[in-house]
């Protein structure tokens, strides 16, 4: 994950919008777009002469905050946010393209309660394939009749503590919120949790981990400990570690009152200590603990604080949930990746070859696979194959097809036999299969179980090389539903290798046909999948007008490993975003 302020540069970096009093931006639909949203209406604002009052900057950050998040978290959609300037009124316009989804408010948020306070008057219009919900905004707030938040207990710690009212904690909730979005690592998350408390609303804070999943004779473990004074961290772990919190399962709800942990330094002071479960669906996830040192010229936790404390537990909980998941769903698909891969690849007398495979998406398996492989006979097999779709499915048809191939071609299959035969077994197994394995995989990541089965087609390049006594070396090769191999000769000439055909998986008559040349010394073969040929520039493709065909031109004289990474690095080049699909190709040159 990038920065905090990269990943706000990246959701605003659609086009914005300026119509004389009129700023508006789009935003997508993603975690990211409340932190955008609130950023924007900052700018907008601060920068505005009309608008010089912090309040009103902060009622409009908390109102489209609370908007925003209600109709792309809850929601689901893209939204466009516009800001206008009215007489003595700023009007705040959030509008998402699914009028027939509700906004309702945030699980346990109390969001929308404040911005019926803040706003003079709001509503929800409706147009055509639009749903916009929209409020005015006082410029003289402390004039317009808005109640002012009611002023929290202090107490003095450092110098005194902030005022936890509404605007204070929805401000601390949104920033750990934008913190704590999209973290992967379980003790990345504890650990910003305990910075996020300490020294704000703690002295010291410390995160307890539970298992994950029902391990036996594995107790928790203690993921951070953050004290306010540095020195202090290593001797308050020791303690914490002789004997993790003991909380109630029925106080789980809430923070719970614990014994306070000596530690026997010098000078030690004592206080008050809270532990809060951290669970997520009836799960427990582990505990957060902290503490307040005394003495206390009050409650030691005020309600506010307690209240506080509970709702950024929750927080945690369903990042360090979300981040599980995660980790379960990576290692199926790690799992499942040893499958789809040979161990090794064949070296063929004859013949120098190279490969570039770069899968995409964060620890999902892929759909795109290759293979090169020794055969009976003195020939030696390849394949480069690409399944329908991605995730477990296309992994798990990938890893029936790989081994399919092998044993057709140990069994003396010729080139179009095999396709023939690969086929059937599609059109009869493969769909069943995938449907089963999906089903497993997506229960054991916790997603939801497709509703009906969904075909696996199969696009397929598969062929033969036979070295000839007298020189160079004879292919036989047939492509089902997959780019066209391109043969470069040594002048520079390129010509496709093969005629297209169907789809593996699709129709299980279908009869397929192979063709054979021969590849002379410095002939070379390409051969890719479609994330190289419908890489993406705006709307045109890198295979379009031959561009592949072009690149591989300019790659005459070339070995067969500076000939793959010149296609590699033209295809990265295309485009200043990176590729969005798997890419592989297999370069054959015949020495």
């Amino acid at each position: 994950m990038g920065s905090i302020p990269e990943q706000r540069e990246t959701a605003l970096r659609s086009p914005t919008v300026s119509r004389d009093s009129d700023r508006a931006v789009r935003l997508p639909g993603s975690p990211l777009a409340p932190a955008a949203a609130r950023g924007f209406v900052r700018d907008v604002l601060t920068e505005s002469a009309e608008c010089c009052g912090g309040r009103l900057v902060d009622d409009a950050v908390i109102l489209v905050n609370e908007l925003v998040t209600n109709a792309v978290v809850h929601a689901g959609t893209a939204v466009e946010l516009l800001l206008r300037l009215e007489d003595a009124a700023v009007v705040v316009e959030v509008s998402d393209h699914h009028p027939s989804r509700g906004v309702h408010p945030a699980e346990y948020g109390r969001g929308l309660h404040l911005v019926a306070a803040l706003a003079e008057s709001w509503g929800i219009t409706y147009r055509s394939g639009l749903k916009t919900v929209w409020a005015r905004i006082p410029v003289d707030a402390d004039t317009a009749g808005i109640p002012a938040p009611a002023p929290a207990p202090r107490r003095s710690v450092r110098g005194g503590e902030p005022e936890w009212g509404s605007r204070g904690a929805l401000s601390f909730l949104a920033e750990a919120s934008e913190l704590l979005a999209g973290q992967l690592d379980e003790d990345m998350i504890a650990a910003l949790a305990g910075q996020l408390l300490v020294p704000r609303l703690a002295d010291w804070c410390a995160v307890w981990l539970d298992p994950d999943g029902a391990v036996r004779g594995i107790g928790p473990r203690l993921s951070g400990v953050w004290h306010v004074c540095e020195a202090a961290n290593e001797p308050l772990r020791a303690v914490l570690e002789k004997e993790p919190p003991a909380v109630d399962d029925a106080a789980r709800g809430g923070p719970v009152p614990v014994s306070w942990p000596r530690t026997g330094t010098p000078g030690e002071r004592h206080g008050a200590a809270l532990a809060c479960r951290l669970v997520v669906g009836g799960r427990q996830l582990g505990t957060l603990l902290l503490g307040r040192a005394g003495p206390f010229p009050e409650p030691p936790f005020p309600d506010e604080v307690t209240g506080l404390i509970e709702d950024f537990a929750r927080r945690v909980g369903l990042a360090i949930g979300a981040a599980r998941q995660y980790t379960r769903q990576a290692t199926i698909s790690r799992v499942l990746q040893r499958g789809l891969l040979p161990s090794q690849v064949a070296e063929i007398p004859g013949v120098d070859r190279a490969l570039v495979y770069e899968p995409t998406g964060e620890g999902l398996a892929g759909g795109d696979f290759y293979d090169l492989f020794p055969g009976p006979g003195g020939r030696w097999c390849f394949a480069l194959g690409d399944v329908q779709g991605s995730g477990p499915e296309a992994a798990v048809v990938t890893g029936l097809a790989r081994p399919w191939l092998r044993l057709l071609a140990r069994e003396g299959y010729q080139v179009a036999e095999v396709l023939d035969r690969l086929n059937q077994l599609l059109v009869d197994d493969a769909t069943e299969a995938a449907e089963a394995a999906a089903h497993l995989v997506a229960t054991a990541g916790g997603q939801d179980v497709p509703d009906s089965p969904q075909p696996r087609f199969l696009s397929l390049l598969y062929g033969e090389l036979v070295p000839q006594p007298s020189g160079g070396v004879r292919c036989t090769l047939a492509s089902a539903g997959h780019p066209l191999p391109l043969l470069l000769r040594p002048d520079g000439t390129v010509q496709a290798a093969a005629a297209p055909q169907m789809l593996l998986g699709v129709v299980g008559d279908t009869a397929y046909e192979s063709e054979a040349f021969e590849l002379a010394e410095g002939d070379t073969l390409l051969c890719v999948t479609d994330g190289v040929t419908e890489r993406r520039s705006g709307e045109r493709m890198f295979d379009d007008r031959d561009g592949l065909a072009a690149a591989l031109a300019d790659c005459a004289g070339l070995g067969a490993q500076d000939v793959a990474e010149r296609i590699r690095q033209a295809v990265h080049d295309f485009a200043d975003e990176p590729p969005g699909d798997d890419l592989a190709l297999l370069v054959l040159q015949a020495r």
